[in-house]
């Protein structure tokens, strides 16, 4: 048989509408079931996503087989074009190797050959590299259209809009770099620790594009850590000062990140003589606190790397305290780093209010003792930490005796 992809539509009736047009042309291949088995087997090597593997197999080879231009008619042959015209029965043999030749296509260049006009018969090369890079290009499409709207509707889109969408999101990048615009360098960071809403990732001092990636981590940011006074360069400025230090063993560089390679958090720490880290910053967007929602994210990095026993004021300002050593020793098996109101024990919240009283608010001062030290301490911390805590009966009412005793001596102008 002759292996038609198109067929020709119906001829139209005065009460039928016309047929859509087909994104895939007609052309007659006579090796067309071998380039769907060579599509395929690229495929499962690769590992495409199914979704991904059954768009290649419906509309990749239906644009192999009848679109992929074949060369000009005055150009001499070359067994390098990926579409070649079978002149005859010889040419086709020739393409075919030891493997006999389908009868319907011997029939059709014998009859073409007596002169019957008949449609051309065609060979695709499906290893050539004009396929093979178009097939490289769209699975690069493909496979980054999770998160957008085309994800589970990849069906819907036929080869040529798949091509022309990779052309136009391609042409803004180019024009998004030429405006300082930086996109994110995958192979410059990788993955360290897994939280419960993005992941971390470590900024790859070997990399070559640790400084493209340093920029697009500040664009994202809002800050300076990849700010570089020469943006093609990547070099000088604040950016220098990081990067440096990264390439020289000196600081890690981590950034935490959601969906799409999202940054929402840069951290740094400094190396330091015994071999620990310290933390030096803990950013959010445009320097913030990071959000309350990734604490125990950023807490699961901490207690993952060797640090020392400092504790930044980024860490405090997002309500992250690393444990006092007294009750690491007594209890090993807790996590020396933890959010504020994870200090469940009476020596744990005693050691918050000598050492950072401001953060008591984040407590649940369930315990008498507690209770009773904060409101002792009411005149040295915020008032609100006292009106809001939990109070024992005991304690409610003194705190109501002494507001009347208060009262009583302002009305008596001091005298009780």
């Amino acid at each position: 048989m002759v292996e038609i992809l198109v067929t020709p539509p119906a001829p139209a009736t005065a009460s039928a509408a016309p047929a859509a047009p087909s994104a895939y042309k007609a052309r007659d291949v006579v090796n067309a079931p071998a380039i769907k088995q060579r599509i395929r087997e690229r495929s499962e090597q690769r590992g495409d996503a199914p979704e991904v593997s059954a768009w290649l197999l419906n509309h990749f080879c239906r644009h192999v087989i009848g679109n992929v231009a074949c060369a000009p008619q005055n150009d001499p042959p070359t067994t390098a074009a990926p579409v070649q015209r079978l002149a005859d029965s010889n040419a086709l043999q020739e393409r075919l190797g030891r493997k006999e030749a389908p009868a319907w296509a011997l029939e059709r260049l014998r009859k073409k050959a007596a002169g019957v006009d008949l449609p051309d018969l065609w060979w695709v090369e499906p290893d050539s590299p004009a396929v093979l890079a178009l097939e490289t290009r769209l699975v690069e499409f493909l496979s980054t259209r999770k998160g957008t709207s085309l994800e589970g509707k990849l069906q819907r889109v036929n080869c040529p809009q798949a091509l022309a969408r990779w052309t136009l999101e391609h042409l803004a990048f180019e024009k998004k770099q030429s405006n300082g615009w930086v996109e994110h360098s995958k192979d410059a960071v990788h993955g360290i620790v897994r939280g419960q809403l993005g992941s971390f990732v470590e900024f790859d001092a070997s990399s070559p594009r640790l400084r493209q990636e340093m920029a697009y981590e500040s664009q994202m940011m809002g800050h300076c850590v990849g700010q570089f006074s020469d943006r093609k360069r990547f070099s000088g400025g604040y950016g220098e000062h990081y990067a440096a230090g990264c390439e020289s063993g000196r600081m890690r560089l981590f950034s935490y990140r959601t969906g799409s390679a999202q940054p929402r958090i840069t951290i740094n720490a400094v190396l330091q003589k015994d071999g620990s880290l310290q933390i030096e910053q803990i950013k959010g967007k445009q320097n913030r606190p990071p959000i309350a929602r990734y604490v125990p994210d950023v807490a699961a990095l901490l207690n993952h790397l060797p640090l020392n026993d400092e504790v930044p004021a980024d860490a405090l300002a997002m309500g992250l305290v690393r444990r006092p050593a007294e009750v690491l020793a007594a209890n090993p098996a807790l996590a020396p780093w933890c959010a504020v109101a994870e200090l469940s024990t009476e020596t744990e919240q005693l050691w918050l209010l000598r050492q950072h009283p401001q953060l008591l608010a984040q407590l649940d001062l369930r315990s008498p003792l507690m209770q009773w030290m904060v409101a002792a301490r009411k005149d040295s911390i915020d008032p609100e930490i006292v009106e809001r805590m939990p109070q024992s009966p005991a304690l409610r009412q003194t705190l109501q005796l002494a507001r009347m005793r208060v009262s009583r001596a302002s009305q008596t102008g001091g005298r009780t």
